[in-house]
């Protein structure tokens, strides 16, 4: 019993110095971080009072648990504070059975209020923190598929190959059918923790529950899709030239597109803006940028030479054999 103690003693200590540096670092939030400081002082406070018992009884080398392979895996910092809230909830609520100490469910009882209190304060900041991790857009094309299912295949295929982010990009559904169709790759994306953004359609974004809306030059400005979303969700613009890039940043956006580097039929009519832009904008622009435009895995390295780092695609990976591979190889040229 001295062992399953000891375990969580350490266990709820760990949990808390995490979250308490979340707070502090992350957060910058000087009250989360001081509660979780003192929830972390109190627990070592107890533990010293089995100090010695604990390390008599302490085993790590024939720990069988040792040797389990956790299924999680920390893929933001969402993941990180949902795996230790519960980590620290769990412990304390083993500590409160096995040493019969009212503080220890005194204390659970705390952290589950915190735990509600902080998530929110995460939600404020997490959607623009996971735009750092990005590097593989995708861009949808339902009308390129015959079947709504044989899209949400290559979707799925795509998104276990590593995409980061999917936009849902339709151009002559209505808006009844957008909206059905969004809110079934919202799922897809949650599934794979990927970022889910609505092309154009401030109102479908909303509605779909999306992280935010990728806006052309003719829509409504970053501000008035920010009124809408809401303060966490993310906005990104197209841009086409450095004026255009230097005025949504200034306008507030979150990431931009830029491009179209190649002549697409995605985008008819619209010249190629070529590499040189591209290159600009990885010198000259700090908000995470997607080259964009007729890139594909011959001409991907070219493109990510120019130091930009983040790349969208369409056909390359929606419409290949294996969308899944596709997404795979152009992650790992990255």
């Amino acid at each position: 019993m001295q062992r399953i103690i000891d375990a969580n003693f350490n266990r709820s200590s760990e949990g808390a110095r995490v979250l308490e540096e979340i707070s502090r670092f992350i957060l910058e939030d000087e009250s989360l971080s001081g509660s979780f400081k003192n929830i972390r002082h109190s627990i070592n406070r107890i533990s010293d009072e089995y100090y010695s018992e604990n390390l008599r009884s302490r085993d790590s080398e024939n720990d069988i648990g040792i040797d389990i392979k956790n299924p999680d895996s920390r893929q933001g910092i969402d993941t990180i504070f949902k795996a230790n809230i519960k980590r620290l909830e769990e412990s304390l609520r083993v500590l409160a059975e096995y040493t019969s100490m009212a503080e220890f469910e005194k204390m659970r009882y705390k952290v589950y209020t915190l735990e509600k209190v902080m998530y929110s304060k995460l939600l404020e900041k997490f959607s623009r923190l996971r735009l750092k991790d990005t590097k593989l857009y995708l861009v949808t094309n339902s009308d390129k598929f015959e079947t709504e299912d044989a899209f949400l295949n290559a979707v799925a295929s795509a998104l276990q190959g590593g995409v980061d982010i999917v936009q849902l990009r339709e151009k002559t559904r209505n808006a009844a059918e957008i909206l059905e169709l969004a809110k079934k790759v919202r799922l897809l994306c949650d599934e794979f923790n990927a970022v889910f953004i609505v092309n154009d359609r401030v109102d479908i974004a909303y509605l779909s529950g999306a992280d935010g809306v990728h806006l052309g030059q003719d829509d409504i400005d970053p501000a008035s899709a920010r009124k809408i979303l809401g303060d966490n969700a993310i906005i990104g613009v197209s841009t086409h030239a450095p004026e255009q890039a230097k005025k949504a940043v200034a306008d507030g956006a979150d990431y931009i597109g830029a491009g179209p580097v190649f002549t697409t039929p995605t985008k008819p009519g619209r010249a190629s803006v070529g590499l040189e832009y591209i290159k600009w904008v990885s010198e000259n622009i700090e908000i995470p940028a997607f080259a964009i435009g007729g890139i594909d895995l011959e001409n991907a390295e070219s493109v990510l030479e120019t130091g930009i780092g983040r790349i969208a695609i369409v056909r390359a990976v929606m419409n290949a054999p294996d969308p899944k591979s596709a997404a795979e190889c152009l992650k790992s040229k990255m």
